[in-house]
């Protein structure tokens, strides 16, 4: 068990927040569909109860910014000038940084626990929107450098995208890798051109 932190108040401690969020991470990808309790993830960071419910409102929040603070540390949201490229960069990342551990069995899980709690649900949603704006970013810069069509469907394109992720993510009947990464970001530079 780790050691008991420091009592640091109110203010968010970033070695107690980084702890909470990486224990959080941890028995997520171990909980092969059983929930995580609020009181197993601060005996995993060695926090109080009381640290967890003092930052977040809900467990959901917990989990919520754990993925998110995995997501925004390796998933770019590159401006290279060249859509091309800053869009493989992003779909690559996306790929690669769902499939590392913890993070890919912590999101199935998270996904089967949301299918039976509408609050972590809306959490999910929550999620992916953040991820999905990050998307929308690259290509909305490349449409405004001329790189896309000015009618081009960039809703769609972030649904492209999404929607081969989470159907080869959640179903694994094909491969996330940088070559289909590649592939696909290419494809849709094509379609929006």
């Amino acid at each position: 068990m780790p050691p008991e932190r420091a009592h640091t108040g109110r203010r968010r401690n970033e070695e107690a927040r980084r702890a909470v969020l990486d224990a959080a991470l941890r028995l997520l990808a171990d909980a092969d569909g059983a929930a995580v309790s609020v009181d197993a993830i601060a005996k995993e960071a060695g926090v109080g109860k009381q640290t967890l419910y003092r930052w977040w409102p809900s467990k959901g929040a917990v989990l919520l910014d754990a993925l998110t603070d995995r997501a925004d540390a390796e998933v770019p949201a590159p401006d290279s000038g060249a859509l091309r490229g800053d869009l493989r960069a992003v779909v690559a990342a996306t790929f690669a940084g769902a499939q590392r551990d913890p993070v890919a069995p912590a999101l199935r899980t998270l996904v089967r626990e949301a299918a039976n709690d509408p609050h972590l649900a809306d959490l999910v949603r929550e999620f992916t929107g953040a991820r999905r704006a990050a998307l929308r970013e690259v290509l909305e810069r490349g449409r405004e450098r001329g790189e896309l069509a000015d009618d081009c469907d960039v809703e769609l394109m972030v649904d492209q995208v999404y929607g081969v992720f989470w159907y080869r993510f959640l179903l694994g009947h094909a491969p996330l890798g940088e070559a289909e990464a590649v592939r696909l970001a290419d494809s849709l530079v094509r379609q929006g051109s």
